[in-house]
């Protein structure tokens, strides 16, 4: 009766390996269902979030195949990058042998955990067979003018020796080594994500994303309508255009404010070496956070240049200030301030006691200069403004644009926060970008017959403070495909995240030696039905996937417009309140649970314990919990296996059931009832697992089956052989086994859907909890048609409930129909 999980475990991985059942067909004439996990880093074990994150995967493609549906659940691995790199230097290896050592790994736990895993189309990004693809997507992005190379600031991390996206540096330091980030002026290779810009801001054709992810990316493409006006430097015809969402106030500009990034400052910082407060200003704010430097709580600070522009409108000469709270990467990189209008600009403006003008008049034009604590950001009446005076601000900023359009000092545009994608990185271990540096021809692309451009493997990694790539001359020198001189190869690796942006679409062709993927079997296995990871993704990974499968769409290559039709974002698992890692010693092995408790175990551990979206608090005894309720099932059926297999095969339709009998008739199908609908369209799988525990509370209940008639046999028999079939999404290995043992000669994806009959979910009686002020006094079982009121008075009467309430004056009592009569009572005065 021993609840024999390793050897359950392993019998049913062998079979289902065997059977090939995760393996999925192309073009079935079942409907289709594509389930995909974010797929991991190869760090060489699989931790606890990542057992959590491919449960629910792993529950999702059973309960779809037990649907009828023809499911893809791939897995492969996002092996390239600078955790890979750093690892082999610090193990003095190389990272295509530690990363394929791990993968082994790696597999060896997938399979452990019995997930269901199409392995036939596994991928992994540091192979050839998968960043040859890589490079012929950036060399047609390239060819349509979607890939470009400038000068720019970058975040660079001296420890890691590469660049970093905006979004890998958190306090100003590197997501990975935590080492400080500077400012480092380099060439760089771009995609021009902005071209998309609007349309990633369309979620019309998702089906089903977390409102939260929708918004953040929403808020990071940051679309902005105004004007772009070219203000002129003062005894110079050097323009400096500004962009504003304000029109109807650029008479009020009494300064402009610059980041010390900005083309024109690097000037003066090259013409005034000497100037030691412009020097050292300008050197501390560019290796600060960029977030920080334009967040509203952080403090403004500024030098002034000593220089002046004029503004097109009115001939004003207005300061220049170079601060710390304008980015570049926002707009043009150049802001015109209105204190009297904008509370950043007043703030700054009284700070440093630079001029205010009042462009804007409220309502009753009371608005006085000298009585100002605060900048008037609202609706009002323009002044100050020339030929636009008394006019409402808000109708008269579309005819002040028209005015400067007229004029050619600006014209109507609309821009984004976000900004292109810089995809360069300085690091060995990544996808070489494939092209080639020739003397006379310039820059130009590796041929397709030449792809991919393979990593060396013989390259100083660890050995030299540059690119490694450097250090290899006989991969680093080529001849000019042009005009075949000689010539260098480009050294810069991809972003890994360039790996990740179409991973999705490869796993619909695998193997294609001639094409990144089959555009038939794209067509019939995209867009994925459901996307699952986690929400850090947000404004990097699913962005990014969301542009790249829009330039696939662009090349005829997939149809639709979105890679994923519903995004489920899962919660962390936390331990001790905390994100777990092991600097702070709070992890949790997953292979130990498994050896020590099994993988099903596991699995129902964490998907009972929270909905799939929240986090997870680690407790232990849950988890003995969970452990204890598969025990429970399991000695249930085995103990009572001839009595179920002689109930099964019973009608006993006439004959009378006992009340008992009743009562477990109706939590079969009210169970199964919960079951679909929690498991199915909620997705919400701890209170599903719940509804399973409080079944099995009702056949347990059931002491013997010795003195049942043959209508309470095939009753209770029904009620035990529906537990595997409910189970078999969150403990496959046992719900197979259990549902062998009973005789059924399916597997259980096989099977098909439990289903409940309405007949049966009509209670001759109905229980309800009552609860004096939040606390359980006492039971009711009544007919489940019971006047209210009746219900009201029975539940006073109750004696629990009569010495609950001595020394209290009942405020008032609900009834919720069939579950609840709750009094609320207050002491007597």
């Amino acid at each position: 009766m021993d609840y024999q999980f390793t050897e359950i475990e392993k019998k049913w991985q062998q079979t289902w390996q065997e059977r090939r059942i995760a393996n999925a067909r192309d073009f079935s004439d079942r409907p289709k269902y594509y389930v995909l996990s974010m797929f991991p880093y190869p760090s060489g074990v699989l931790h606890i979030g990542h057992a959590s994150n491919y449960a629910i995967g792993d529950a999702i493609t059973r309960l779809k195949m037990m649907e009828g549906y023809n499911v893809l659940q791939p897995m492969g691995y996002d092996s390239f990058g600078m955790p890979a790199e750093n690892y082999a230097i610090t193990h003095n290896s190389h990272p295509r042998i530690t990363t394929e050592e791990h993968i082994v790994n790696m597999r060896k736990q997938f399979d452990g955990m019995g997930f269901f895993l199409d392995w036939e189309r596994e991928i992994s990004t540091c192979r050839p067979d998968y960043y040859h693809w890589g490079q012929y997507i950036f060399k047609k992005m390239y060819e349509k003018g979607l890939v470009y190379r400038k000068k720019s600031f970058q975040n660079w991390c001296e420890t890691c020796k590469t660049v970093l996206a905006n979004e890998q540096v958190e306090d100003d330091a590197c997501w990975r080594c935590g080492a400080e980030v500077i400012q480092k002026e380099m060439d760089q290779w771009y995609f021009r994500i902005t071209n998309y810009a609007e349309e990633l801001l369309d979620f019309s054709h998702v089906i089903e994303w977390p409102e939260r992810v929708m918004t953040m990316q929403k808020y990071w493409i940051g679309k902005s309508e105004g004007a772009r006006i070219d203000f002129t430097l003062e005894n110079s015809t050097q323009k400096i255009p500004i962009f504003t969402t304000r029109p109807d106030t650029i008479f009020g500009v009494t300064f402009m404010a610059l980041p010390p990034e900005h083309p024109l400052v690097q000037t003066w910082l090259a013409q005034e070496p000497d100037n030691a407060e412009l020097q050292s200003f300008c050197k501390r704010v560019m290796n600060e956070d960029k977030m920080l430097r334009s967040s509203a709580e952080s403090l403004k600070e500024g030098v002034f240049s000593g220089r002046y522009a004029i503004n097109p409108l009115n001939g004003a000469k207005v300061q220049i200030w170079i601060t710390n709270y304008v980015l570049m990467d926002y707009g043009t990189g150049a802001v015109m301030a209105v204190p009297a209008h904008d509370q950043r600009d007043f703030d700054f403006a009284k700070k440093y006691d630079i001029p205010i003008k009042i462009v804007i008049q409220n309502q009753d034009k009371s608005l006085k200069l000298e009585d100002m604590t605060e900048a008037y950001t609202e609706p009002g009446i323009i002044c100050n403004s020339g030929h636009f005076d008394d006019q409402d601000s808000e109708a008269a900023q579309g005819e002040i644009t028209r005015w400067v359009e007229e004029k050619g000092w600006g014209v109507a545009t609309v821009t984004y926060r976000l900004r292109d994608w810089g995809i360069s990185r300085q690091r060995y271990w990544g996808n070489p970008i494939p092209m080639i540096h020739c003397p006379k021809c310039g820059i130009v692309p590796v041929p397709d017959e030449d792809l991919p451009v393979l990593l060396p493997d013989e390259v100083q990694v660890g050995q030299t403070t540059s690119n490694p790539l450097l250090s290899v001359p006989d991969w680093l020198n080529v001849k000019c495909p042009v005009c075949g001189e000689a010539a260098r190869r480009e050294t810069d690796t991809m972003d890994t995240f360039v790996d990740s942006s179409w991973y999705y679409a490869r796993y619909a062709d695998a193997h294609n030696r001639d094409l990144p993927f089959d555009p038939a079997k794209a067509d019939y296995w995209l867009p994925v039905d459901q996307y699952i990871g986690g929400i850090e993704h947000a404004c990097m990974h699913l962005l990014y996937a969301r542009f790249i499968y829009k330039f696939m769409r662009d090349m005829g290559w997939v149809k639709g417009n979105e890679p994923f039709a519903r995004l489920l974002t899962q919660g962390m698992v936390l331990k001790d309140g905390a994100k777990m890692s092991k600097s702070k010693g709070n992890t949790v092995d997953p292979q130990y649970i498994v050896d020590r408790f099994g993988s099903d175990t596991l699995r129902v551990y964490l998907l009972f314990a929270s909905p799939p979206e929240k986090d997870v608090e680690w407790n232990d005894e849950a988890l003995m919990g969970a452990f204890r309720f598969l025990s429970r099932t399991y000695r249930l059926i085995k103990g009572n296996l001839d009595a179920i297999k002689l109930g099964l095969q019973t009608s006993g339709e006439s004959a009378e059931l006992s009340p008992e009998l009743k009562d477990l008739r109706f939590s079969t199908h009210h169970c199964i009832q919960r079951w679909r609908e929690d498991s199915l369209i909620r997705m919400q799988y701890n209170t599903a697992i719940a509804a399973v525990m409080e079944h099995l509370n009702h056949c347990t209940a059931i002491k013997s089956t010795d003195d049942l008639n043959p209508a309470e046999l095939a009753v209770y028999a029904s009620a035990c052989s529906i537990i595997p079939q409910l189970l078999y999404p969150y403990a496959p290995h046992m719900a197979e086994e259990l549902w062998q043992v009973m005789g059924h000669p399916n597997l259980l994806h096989e099977s098909g859907l439990p289903s409940y009959e309405e007949k049966y979910l009509a209670q001759d009686t109905a229980t309800y909890v009552i609860q004096v002020n939040g606390k359980i006094r006492g039971k009711l079982e009544v007919a489940p048609d019971t006047d209210a009121g009746i219900l009201q008075e029975m539940a006073l009467e109750v004696e629990n409930v009569v010495r609950a309430l001595e020394g209290f004056e009942v405020k008032k009592v609900i009834v919720i129909p069939n579950k609840m009569v709750s009094i609320a009572a207050k002491p007597q005065r």
